[in-house]
């Protein structure tokens, strides 16, 4: 093991053992001139230098691939493809993923460390990721789910901005880290959102949703990035302490999380540089993690029930300030839990303005003896999640509210395990139906542009949303609306616009966007197409003409004749054909595509082969080729800004380049591509 310390020439300082090799800081600057001089070839039309230098940069490029064994998820030289799953596939873990104890007591750390040599490091804040490597490649990753069960996401690691594909060592390797989004890349997806009830709470909570994304193509587009902060096993090979498994893992490609190697005497100044530095951290962190160097030692203490012994977390001192309560909200969700939330003058905390806490439950509530007008302090736990930390004057004079602030309908006081709740009992609560708000929403359905969950639930908070049909009402509650936080007369605007913009609709995608239960968007498709696009006979069929339909089986027949049974389901449906315009416009089968040829090149997302797109294309009479040529109506290719031969050829030729996602709306709303 030493021998091959030494090919790498270890640098024993902590601090500096997670620098890249040479090779491997000249393999990711290639990769970002490379990557830079396409975004401005192909997105803003300017050329930043010659081909032949871009071609001399491509070949070092793949000269240092072959040298090192590296390959990066972001290298050009890669054609990711994006695989969409219907739903992430669970996998248990070899062995429980115990949490760490914590402290936020500086003296505590001086006395865990005792004599021994240990690392301090950054305690990331995102989602923990185990990778798995096989023959030198990437072949699974898995979330730390619930510390026994995770969700398999290999195929959104594949996609992670600073991941290597492929590393230079053959045995197996599983290694944990850290997937994060950095503030940077959080402020400029946020900026992209001009709705703003809908931007991302904290880069933690978009990251979290970003890898467990079902299309990898989202997730690429989010820049999630992996911090390597433990070496589980490799294969063959016996390290003696974690700073040698951390340069080695470096030396493989990984990004290895920022650390330094601490004494008993050292950790404490150590500590007050972290500190001292999280303004400058690009990365999310809620505190430090502190771990015993020596692997023999640190496995021979064992762990206790909950925590392995040989690591403890560091919490920061939360910073405090006081403040006067003026409101407390209640807020319904989708589960029918209200929620209270306190409403304060705005104090600045951890350099942000804060003016909102959760108070969790009507018990809490309770044993803080909540009042209007009383003197509180606040903080945010883990520099995050805005808390009250007590009340000074405690005047206990809130009331419980008797009706949902939602549905209008009787609430009831739950008590469980000593913990007290306040519930909506209205099934039909408009609160409860947030999901199926979201779907008729989407861009599948009614493709209402920036109406996400987060706006859905404000405005069905306020009451201005109680039904899909309300949508088209909302300059009728304008005074409301633009009231609530994080909203304005542009946020209101641009709703409005685009629910106008949605009035045009495909019977199929109409039919799709009621969310009828077991009922997909290929299932509505060949419902309107059995009846012609005639929305009435689509709403009449009955059990036994649905069971004429290739694809429909009994349970999706009986879910549809049920839903138009229901006197309430078919009242919303009568609501929402009064602000809607169904184009019944019908062409048969065979018609739509007549007389244009395709050309298929790169990775498929939808279809699961080339040939299913193929059978699609031809049953509307298009024709498919193997290459472009002035015959070909169109390339279709996800990846638009490819440089491949054949994006090259369609670009000379003047044939557009369209993906995949193009071609399925077209099929989808029948429209003949001019």
């Amino acid at each position: 093991m030493a021998e091959q310390l030494d090919m790498f020439n270890v640098i024993p300082s902590g601090e500096e053992a997670a620098k890249d090799s040479p090779l491997v800081v000249e393999m990711k600057d290639l990769i970002n001139k490379l990557n830079e001089a396409s975004r401005a070839y192909y997105a803003q039309g300017e050329e930043i230098m010659t081909n032949k230098d871009y071609d001399a940069l491509y070949d070092r490029l793949q000269e240092l691939e072959k040298i090192t064994g590296i390959v990066f998820s972001t290298s050009p030289t890669q054609n990711v493809g994006y695989e969409v799953q219907s739903e992430l596939p669970k996998e248990a873990h070899p062995q429980r993923m115990l949490s760490l104890d914590k402290t936020k007591d500086r003296e505590a750390l001086r006395s865990f460390a005792g004599d021994h040599d240990c690392l301090l490091s950054w305690k990331l804040d995102g989602l923990t990721v185990v990778l798995t490597y096989r023959n030198g490649e990437l072949f699974k990753a898995v979330t730390r789910g619930n510390g026994q069960v995770g969700e398999v996401i290999t195929n959104n690691a594949r996609v992670f901005d600073n991941i290597p594909l492929r590393i230079d060592f053959m045995g197996e390797l599983v290694l944990r880290g850290e997937a994060v989004i950095t503030y940077a890349d959080f402020e400029k997806i946020n900026q992209t959102i001009t709705d703003d009830g809908a931007k991302y709470k904290n880069p933690r909570n978009l990251c979290s949703g970003s890898v467990r994304q079902l299309d990898p193509g989202i997730t690429k587009k989010r820049h999630v990035k992996f911090f390597a902060f433990a070496l589980v096993s490799a294969e063959g090979l016996e390290f003696r302490t974690r700073s040698e498994q951390f340069e080695w893992l470096s030396h493989r490609g990984f990004k290895v999380v920022e650390h330094r190697m601490v004494k008993e005497d050292t950790v404490v100044d150590a500590v007050q540089w972290f500190s001292d530095h999280i303004a400058e951290n690009p990365v999310p962190s809620d505190g430090l993690v502190l771990t015993i160097d020596d692997i023999a030692y640190a496995r021979s203490l064992g762990t206790t029930a909950k925590f392995p012994r040989d690591s403890i977390a560091f919490k920061w001192q939360d910073e405090t300030a006081e403040t006067t309560l003026r409101e407390i909200e209640w807020s319904a969700s989708r589960t029918g839990l209200i929620n209270p939330i306190a409403v304060f003058d705005p104090v600045e905390l951890e350099g942000t303005t804060v003016s909102r806490a959760s108070v969790h439950n009507i018990s809490v509530m309770r044993e803080l003896g909540l009042g209007i007008g009383d003197r509180i302090t606040v903080y945010k736990a883990n520099m995050i999640i805005p808390q009250i930390a007590e009340n000074l004057t405690r005047s206990g004079n809130l009331e419980i509210p008797g009706a949902c602030p939602v549905c209008g309908e009787e609430t009831t006081v739950v008590s469980e395990n000593g913990v007290e709740t306040l519930y909506c009992r209205d099934p039909r609560c408009p609160a409860k139906q947030i999901k199926g708000f979201a779907h008729f929403a989407s861009r599948d359905a009614m493709n209402i542009e920036g109406l996400s969950e987060q706006t859905l639930e404000k405005l069905i908070d306020v009451g201005v949303v109680r039904e899909p049909a309300d949508i088209w009402h909302l300059m009728e509650h304008r005074d409301r609306i633009v009231a609530m936080d994080g909203f304005g007369d542009l946020s209101l605007k641009n709703l409005v616009n685009a629910a106008e913009k949605a009035r045009n609709v495909s019977p199929a995608a109409f039919l799709y966007a009621l969310g009828i239960p077991n009922f997909g968007r290929a299932n509505a498709i060949l419902i309107a197409k059995h009846c012609r696009n005639n929305w009435q006979a689509m709403r009449d069929l009955t059990r036994d003409e649905l069971l004429t339909i290739d694809g429909i089986g009994e349970v999706m027949a009986d879910a549809y004749t049920g839903f138009f049974k229901d006197e309430e389901k078919n009242r919303l449906v009568d609501d929402l054909l009064k602000e809607v315009r169904l184009d019944e416009s019908y062409e048969e089968d065979g018609q739509l595509l007549t007389g244009l040829t395709f050309v298929i090149t790169g990775s498929l997302v939808n279809y699961p082969n080339r040939d299913a797109l193929v059978r699609d294309i031809e049953a509307q009479g298009g024709k498919t080729a193997g290459s472009v040529s002035a015959k070909t109506s169109y390339l279709i290719n996800n990846d638009l800004l490819s440089n491949s031969g054949k994006n090259k050829k369609a670009r000379e030729l003047g044939i557009p380049v369209i993906s995949e996602e193009d071609m399925i709306r077209w099929l989808r709303d029948g429209v003949r591509p001019e």
